[in-house]
């Protein structure tokens, strides 16, 4: 062996080994090198200490630590800035602390009290409340402790929010300390730390900061933030199942400060059938469903429930008079009121018949005709009058006709009393509404014709629910219809300003969301609506349903990717991920899919 150690070739062999593998630890080092890492991707560009916020990249950070707590704390207490609609990390470190150890100190402490409220009762001096909250909070613990039924804990709190500028940064601020200070949670800000508190807030389980706090099981669990969402209150009916934990989404809408709803989806994503579905499951309920369908897809739900549907148009027979008066019902409006209302909304509907443009002179000369027509047919402000047989669109023209300069306009609404659109708007109400279900269709309607059908469909309705209080819902369908004109958009405004007084639930469908959602009145109905429903979105309108509902951005991408029949429900204050699920036979009553009804009707 010691030959071969000494033989050249040998020795040469070895070293060009040996060269080998280092120019391979060399080449390996140069490709580590050249590899992203984890650490590079998520690096930011650059870091800025200052005294009491973090410039990291393009963001703005500031750190805060909680230092005291309230006696009591409620559950769930931190889950409204977990979930607060601006960005931020929370980190919670829980240290056990031995019942040994932390009885002796509670003995010491119990000590320290005692002999304290003695000193102050040998003095003469009035009893101090706080040392006897201390003392029998202490003693609470010990029996606590002594009997297992608790245990003792430290914990450390640190909150981290992120700003696109120090405006901003300051607003969160102020934001966060307001609502844990109203909890009486007090924080403070790193000040010259807020590297160290921001360390502790990352997802690296390091606690640099150790500033604690005191707690037992009770208080410690009230802190657990990780609460499962639910939407769920035992009563009401079934909408869906809660995509977060697969629980039941039970709930009903008039139980809430207002029974509006909001459902805003692209075409074919499943809302029709969704609307279809609570209003199936609410008839149960005794519930009163009304609905304006401009695409007959509630036909076939109607005949099932042995509903009414009223096809509304040229060439069918059921006829609406604008012109008709709620009936009185008690505790209602005056007639002077019931009057004066209904000339308003008759103004704003001629306005839409007259193409939406009127100078002051025609506005002041449509208001004295509307009167005097109810006049002419002796109805007045007085409620007894209001059983006559109202005037019609027709006696509207004559009257205008009769007055110096609205000779201009009886002549553009000739269309709808003897032209064109003659008969539809120009006779006596024809319609029974002593059904449960009632539909009324206006899909046969010429496009011009459908926003003042909705109109004067819309404000039949609205005087059947003034005159008779009872629990319904009004089903809206392509309600951006409405949206296109002022006075349309301004009436169902104020159906649903107004719905809640009458035991009334307007729900208001559109699948053209950038019309509604640009609308002063398509927001204003969405502030007025306690439920709303958002399915499958098109990419053009996401940005701006998430800039209208707050929505993060993992929630944005869920509504783009979602499938049909799933989305965000929201109910007050509170929203899950749901999925829309029917029973076999609900989904064979309510389908509008045309490749099941072809099957359905080849069976």
């Amino acid at each position: 062996m010691f030959d071969n150690l000494l033989d050249p070739q040998a020795a040469a062999e070895k070293k060009a080994r040996q060269e080998a593998l280092a120019r391979k630890a060399e080449a390996e080092r140069v490709y580590t090198e050249g590899v992203a890492t984890l650490r590079d991707i998520i690096a930011p560009a650059a870091v800025q200490v200052e005294f009491n916020y973090i410039q990291l990249g393009n963001y703005f950070v500031r750190s805060f630590f909680v230092y005291t707590y309230p006696r009591y704390l409620y559950t769930e207490w931190l889950s409204p800035i977990i979930n607060a609609d601006f960005e931020s990390d929370t980190s919670m470190f829980i240290y056990p602390v031995s019942s040994q150890e932390i009885m002796e100190k509670l003995k010491v402490k119990v000590g320290q009290i005692e002999s304290t409220v003695a000193e102050q009762q040998e003095k003469g001096q009035v009893r101090d409340p706080v040392l006897q909250t201390a003392y029998g909070d202490v003693e609470e613990l010990r029996d606590l402790l002594q009997t297992g039924q608790s245990k003792f804990f430290k914990m450390s709190l640190y909150i981290s929010i992120y700003a696109k500028s120090k405006e901003e940064l300051d607003q969160l601020t102020d934001m966060l300390e307001t609502n844990l200070g109203g909890m009486l949670v007090y924080t403070k800000q790193a000040s010259l730390q807020q590297e160290d508190c921001f360390n502790s807030t990352l997802p690296l389980s390091n606690d640099v900061m150790q500033i604690t706090k005191n707690f037992d099981t009770g208080a410690l669990s009230t802190s657990f933030p990780f609460v499962s969402s639910e939407l769920s209150n035992n009563e009401g009916i079934l909408y869906g199942i809660n995509r977060h934990n697969n629980g039941l989404v039970l709930f009903d809408r008039f139980t809430l400060e207002n029974a509006n709803m909001v459902v805003l989806a692209k075409s074919g994503s499943g809302k029709s059938y969704a609307i279809k579905l609570e209003a199936l499951r609410s008839m149960m309920f005794g519930t009163e469903v009304i609905i304006i369908d401009p695409e007959n897809e509630y036909e076939s739900l109607s005949d099932a429930v042995a509903g009414s549907y009223l096809n509304v148009s040229l060439n069918s027979n059921y006829r609406i008079n604008p012109f008709d008066l709620p009936r009185s019902a008690a505790g209602s409006q005056e007639g002077d009121d019931i009057m004066r209302s209904n000339v308003i909304v008759l103004h704003g509907l001629v306005r839409i018949m007259l193409g939406g443009k009127l100078t002051a002179l025609e506005d002041n000369i449509l208001d004295r005709a509307l009167i005097e027509v109810y006049a002419s047919r002796g109805i007045t402000s007085d409620p007894s009058t209001h059983g006559l047989t109202p005037p019609t669109m027709g006696d509207l023209e004559k009257v205008l006709s009769s007055i110096q300069g609205g000779e201009t306009m009886a002549m553009r609404l000739q269309k709808y009393t003897t032209g064109t659109f003659s008969g539809l708007f120009n006779q006596q109400t024809n319609i029974n509404m002593d059904n449960q279900f009632i539909v009324f269709s206006i899909r046969d309607l010429e496009d011009e014709l459908r926003p003042i059908a909705m109109h004067i469909i819309l404000n039949f309705i609205w005087n059947r629910v003034k005159s008779e209080r009872k629990k319904r819902m009004l089903i809206v369908d392509e309600a951006w219809l409405m949206m296109k004109y002022e006075d349309s958009a301004q009436f169902i405004y104020s159906i649903a300003k107004r719905a809640r007084k009458y035991y009334l639930g307007l729900t208001t469908i559109s699948q053209d969301v950038d019309e509604f959602v640009s609308s002063a009145y398509g927001r204003a109905i969405i502030n007025n609506s306690s439920l709303t429903l958002l399915l499958k979105q098109h990419p053009a309108t996401a940005d701006q349903i998430a800039k209208v509902f707050n929505l993060t951005q993992a929630e944005k991408m869920f509504l783009l990717n979602c499938e049909v029949g799933e989305g965000l429900f929201f109910a007050g204050m509170n929203h899950v991920a749901i999925k829309i699920t029917p029973s076999y036979q609900e989904d064979l009553l309510i389908t509008t899919n045309p490749e099941q009804l072809n099957e359905l009707g080849r069976q």
